[in-house]
């Protein structure tokens, strides 16, 4: 076992590309592999930030897919209903570039990898919350431009009780895909019109 094998949070974090928080947060929730010394350091063995970044890549699709494309990425734990957003987006032929992802760590991942236009998130997802994820975007000032949309089986009071930003578009579940196309469709207008 040497040094080499191993990194601190704060080196973890800059070759993941996200903040110490979410390296932690990662940590604990075990999406990273880690001990603590005997002076309550973490070391993150260089292998299990190597398979996330692994992992990350091919999740990515490359930049030449993108074009003049809304890229969306969602993030939703839900097996079925993360094939029900791929059907129903496939289904629209819209010049839409749809990622998928299952909790609030890869979801920052993603972001971190390219900046989607739209987010739509879940909020109770496994390891890192969507209440979470969306509040350290949104502690990101880059990324004010990313439109996000929560869709969550929570009642709205409830969500806005969690301190969400004001900014934040919020539909309750089932999935309202009428809602969110129009929404996607207001995008794709403002992009011709700047173009």
């Amino acid at each position: 076992m040497t040094d080499s094998e191993y990194l601190s949070t704060r080196q973890a974090a800059l070759r993941l590309g996200v903040s110490l928080g979410t390296v932690q947060n990662m940590v604990e929730s075990g999406a990273l592999e880690a001990w603590k010394t005997a002076g309550g350091h973490r070391r993150i063995p260089v292998a299990s930030v190597d398979a996330l970044l692994a992992r990350r890549r091919n999740l990515t699709p490359s930049a030449q897919e993108y074009g003049s494309q809304i890229d969306i990425l969602v993030a939703e734990d839900d097996l079925t209903l993360q094939m029900l957003y791929q059907m129903t987006v496939d289904s629209w032929n819209l010049p839409i570039k749809l990622r998928i992802v299952a909790n609030g760590f890869d979801g920052l991942l993603q972001v971190g990898q390219r900046v989607p236009d739209i987010l739509i998130a879940d909020l109770m997802m496994p390891g890192m919350d969507g209440f979470e994820m969306i509040r350290r975007l949104r502690a990101n000032t880059d990324l004010a431009r990313m439109d996000i949309i929560v869709v969550s089986a929570i009642d709205r009071d409830e969500i806005l009780e969690h301190g969400l930003p004001s900014d934040i578009t919020i539909f309750g579940k089932p999935i309202p895909f009428h809602e969110i196309k129009g929404f996607i469709l207001g995008r794709l207008a403002a992009r011709q019109r700047s173009n």
